[in-house]
């Protein structure tokens, strides 16, 4: 039988999502990579199970996440019902809903019909009552956004969902679905985007709409799925990700230029001096900004887990140490 470490959260920092009642641990879990049908139960109970020990109470799914798709929720919902059963008042579940899951006009996008029926999909495969946080994965071009806020709506309503959010969506389109739901009476908790140091669009609008609105941020690919690590400082290794041609949205080899690695070379001189890993830094660097609830980190194994939550240990940057991070990354 599972024990969690009595400690738990004596070990992590907790940070208020926007302006909820709800606090995420400053370092979540997400199950996009690893999670899949051909990883082993074990393997991912342990990873489960190191998260929690350190604090992470907050695992994030979405409905195409593990290879096929789905088989991510269908093995958490095997862990959650075995080791996690008596401790589930104590973790936040979300999943989203916006890509590809099956054949026809109604396995896709934005629309009640789809995301009802994905939603329902997703609780069944969990075996689970509700969901903490229920995602729009992506904006959709051709629904109605008021038909796709007032399904986030109507979810909460039916206990399906304690909180909604969206992911991926551009600076001008959060303000009319952060407009959106607080007419309808259910605010956006928390917004989901691509962020890291090769990825800072966010930084181009979305934070200030975020900040002002008392939304939270929660950054998926902090570290440019793996990028940003000691894996790349000497080439493209052949179990990267980009080496393995994934796919499911994987970085791909070609990708990865000779330029970009020489300023992860560069980026992991800087946090050497600071007295940290590459991601390390490059996950405090994100951490920095108080707008930023917390960082999604994935992991293929336990130590990864542990090695990320260091980040905590210093996430603040004189002057000096921000304008060269800015002068790595703007050379051609």
């Amino acid at each position: 039988m599972y024990i969690p470490h009595a400690q738990r959260y004596q070990q992590m920092e907790y940070r208020r999502c926007g302006n909820s009642g709800l606090k995420l641990p400053a370092l979540s879990l997400g199950l996009w990579h690893n999670f899949g049908e051909v990883d082993p139960l074990e393997k991912c109970r342990t990873i489960l199970r190191t998260a929690f020990d350190h604090g992470i109470t907050h695992f994030d799914l979405a409905n195409n996440y593990g290879r096929p798709a789905g088989s991510a929720e269908e093995k958490i919902g095997t862990i959650l019902d075995k080791d996690f059963r008596d401790h589930r008042d104590e973790l936040i579940i979300s999943t989203k809903a916006g890509y590809t899951m099956w054949e026809g006009p109604y396995g896709d996008w934005g629309s009640k019909k789809y995301l009802v029926s994905s939603l329902d999909q997703s609780l069944r495969r969990m075996k689970l009552e509700y969901v903490d946080i229920f995602y729009h994965h992506r904006p959709d071009p051709e629904t109605p956004l008021e038909e796709t806020m007032s399904t986030l709506d109507l979810v909460v309503r039916q206990g399906k969902a304690l909180y909604i959010g969206i992911s991926n969506y551009p600076a001008r389109q959060t303000q009319k679905a952060v407009d959106l739901l607080k007419q309808l009476g259910t605010p956006c908790l928390i917004h989901q985007p691509k962020y890291s140091l090769f990825e800072r669009w966010v930084e181009k609008g979305l934070l200030d709409v975020l900040g002002n609105e008392g939304v939270g941020c929660i950054p998926f690919s902090p570290l440019a799925q793996g990028l940003l690590t000691n894996k790349y400082l000497h080439g493209i290794p052949p179990d990267s990700r980009a080496a393995r041609h994934l796919g499911n949205g994987a970085m791909e080899e070609s990708s990865v230029t000779e330029s970009q690695l020489l300023k992860v070379r560069q980026l992991n001189e800087l946090a050497t001096r600071r007295g940290q890993s590459l991601a390390q830094f490059s996950l405090a660097w994100i951490l920095k900004d108080p707008r930023i609830t917390s960082v999604l980190i994935g992991a293929s194994k336990p130590e990864q887990i542990t090695d990320s939550i260091k980040c905590l240990e210093n996430y603040q940057f004189s002057k000096e140490e921000l304008n060269r991070v800015e002068e790595i990354l703007s050379e051609p």
